[in-house]
């Protein structure tokens, strides 16, 4: 028997739902109260800004921030190369969005949510190369000698000190969502993965875990970097490789899905099996709100490692940004969402079963789970199929290198707050944070993840914004645009 929650504890968990909802979906208490959602509109209109005033040069260029992988370093002014900072960047991006956070859209929103992920993540390319290269311009040289920026820096350094309130706020919300979004969320997503894989409890997997990331973190951004450099282009083309195998086993389905994508985008979908049914608007909603929880970008987080590259070009770093947005949802996101779409097996829903994953009664990381041990339904050991290895193994090097890099980010507006001598204690604050969010029941932490990613991304909208025109000149190539305050 269940012991129900405290009325304290189910006020608590109503009030952030209800702010949650408000925040990405205009509604309070399950009335609308605004004909649109507040965030969505705010995050894709300054997307849209940006893009308009670029000329689309995100689109146009992309093909040139890829070549630009293959470059050397055009400077020794920094702490790693332009690639570790990507790759940094993305540890961050790719985690436990692109997996159990793809379940969970199209659980709200129906296959529709996966158009307006692709929305976001153009419009959110714009937005990417803005914080990048705004992340260079203004980029300082802290106390240690050591690099740093990100939307603190080109607030105070682009705006001026009247703008100190607004660094303020965007500093206060990126410690809410690095404990809530960097840390809890991914902590019970790896400590739920290693119990799958191995008889352990889970505070136990959140002790190992929570070791290995202090020995990586405590040797700061360029340990970082070092890591991720390593193990995230391995992951992604792994997971990529299962994905498009999954794919080209149902190869025949893929029409079909992708026709289910836009009219579920346009026309809503009615509730079939498990799944809740979905209006246009929860569907925009739920693309929205986890495209930014994926790609992050718009959101501040990605420019405090871009900053620290070793580059004196803008524009370059700022490409380098905005192909990790196409790189996390263009591509990884979609190939786990038609994998969620296309895969056919027989799947829990209600009182009997559906023959696809996504409108069944699983929900989050089980989802995904679940199609991959359909698709590839060979036993490894005991009860764990290889596709369900596989995709636990990715969801734990995910998980691992996005703990690694949100420490960092955390550390940033921490040591701005409060100045340097809070990193050392931030970093076993964050160690032991792992430890906890291993072990708790934390399904409302998802909509703690939305509010938390709100309050991150409101103040650098606005920055963002305000130094538009400096972001329009260094995509042009003039590296002295704007002016330092």
């Amino acid at each position: 028997m269940t012991t129900p929650a405290p009325q304290g504890i189910e006020a608590f968990y109503e009030a952030v739902t209800n702010v949650s909802d408000f925040i990405w979906g205009g509604t309070w208490g399950g009335e609308t109260v605004l004909p649109f959602p507040p965030m969505v509109i705010v995050l894709l209109g300054v997307g849209a800004w940006i893009m308009i005033g670029l000329r689309f040069y995100p689109i146009l260029k992309l093909g040139e921030a890829f070549v630009g992988l293959f470059k050397k370093s055009d400077s020794s002014k920094g702490e790693i190369s332009p690639f570790a900072a990507l790759s940094t960047a993305l540890s961050g991006q790719v985690g436990t969005g692109n997996l159990a956070g793809v379940a969970t859209a199209l659980t709200l929103g129906g296959p529709g949510a996966l158009f307006w992920m692709w929305i976001t993540a153009l419009f959110g390319m714009a937005l990417a190369f803005a914080e990048g290269s705004l992340a260079i311009r203004y980029r300082e040289v802290g106390p240690d000698g050591a690099y740093r920026g990100g939307p603190m820096s080109y607030i105070m350094k682009g705006l001026g000190k009247k703008w100190t309130w607004l660094a303020i706020l965007f500093c206060l919300g990126t410690l809410f969502s690095s404990i809530a979004t960097g840390n809890m969320i991914q902590a019970n997503s790896i400590a739920s993965s290693i119990t799958n894989l191995a008889p352990v409890p889970s505070w136990v997997a959140g002790v190992i875990v929570a070791a290995i990331v202090f020995v990586v973190i405590i040797g700061g951004i360029k340990s970082i970097g070092r890591v991720a450099e390593k193990v995230v282009p391995f992951m992604a083309i792994a997971y990529l490789l299962m994905a498009l195998l999954a794919l080209i086993l149902n190869f025949e389905d893929l029409p079909a899905s992708f026709a289910l994508i836009f009219d579920s985008a346009f026309n809503g979908m009615a509730a079939t099996g498990g799944f809740l049914g979905a209006g246009v608007m929860m569907a925009i909603r739920a693309g929205v709100a986890r495209g930014l929880f994926s790609n992050e970008a718009g959101q501040g987080s990605t420019p405090m490692a871009h900053a620290v590259a070793r580059t004196d070009d803008p524009a370059r770093q700022g490409r380098f940004a905005m192909m990790g947005t196409f790189i996390d949802t263009i591509i990884i996101c979609t190939m786990t969402a038609l994998v969620l779409l296309t895969v056919q097996g027989s799947f829990p829903a209600g009182d009997g079963t559906v023959e696809h994953v996504w409108n069944s009664d699983l929900r989050g990381f089980e989802m995904t789970l679940a199609a991959y041990s359909a698709v590839f339904p060979h036993l490894l050991f005991g009860s764990t199929t290889i596709g369900g290895f596989v995709a636990s193994v990715v969801l734990i090097m995910f998980v691992f290198t996005t703990l690694l890099t949100w420490s960092y980010y955390g550390e940033r507006a921490a040591t701005h707050l409060f100045g340097p001598k809070v990193a050392i204690p931030w970093r076993l604050l964050w160690v032991m944070m792992i430890m906890v969010g291993a072990v708790q029941e934390i399904e409302f932490v998802w909509r703690m993840g939305d509010i938390a990613n709100a309050t991150m991304a409101l103040p650098n909208l606005i920055a963002i914004a305000a130094l538009s025109a400096v972001v329009f000149a260094l995509s042009r190539g003039e590296k002295t645009a704007g002016k330092d305050h």
